[in-house]
């Protein structure tokens, strides 16, 4: 495809961010990149509501300390539901390698988050990702 952007197996994107700022910039670069957010929210009560309404969610950015409890319960419900997760926190939690596909260490440029989620795309279909983001550890593909 020339000069087009390739067909992503990751569009929609559903954010799980309690900073506002964070969740603002993060929402408004991923939807310049071409992604379909399907929703930013701030609590797992939140993402769980979503994630209920919504089957067709291709990739969960969690937070890991969120206002109502943790991101990691938002990646346990996800992974119930063959939804990948990137988690992006300060503190990527023990479970993560269980639960996530990656970790993504805040504070990050958005050009490593981009790199993060090419990177997974890669892995899905099947190739290894040539370089990764020094902020960003690729576990394999739960989900």
């Amino acid at each position: 495809m020339l000069f087009g952007r390739k067909k992503r197996s990751i569009q929609r994107v559903l954010v799980v961010e309690d900073e506002p700022l964070v969740a603002f910039d993060t929402e408004h670069f991923l939807h310049s990149e071409g992604f379909e957010i399907v929703a930013t929210v701030d609590s797992v009560a939140e993402a769980l509501r979503v994630m209920d309404e919504d089957d067709a969610i291709d990739l969960v950015l969690a937070d890991v300390n969120l206002s109502d409890g943790s991101g990691v319960t938002v990646a346990e419900a996800a992974q119930e539901r063959a939804v990948r997760v990137l988690f992006v926190t300060a503190d990527c939690p023990k479970e993560a390698r269980a639960l996530a596909v990656g970790c993504l260490a805040k504070p990050y440029p958005q050009k490593d988050l981009l790199a993060a989620i090419e990177a997974i795309e890669t892995v899905i279909e099947g190739r290894q990702p040539r370089k990764l983001p020094v902020s960003f550890s690729l576990f394999g593909a739960p989900a």
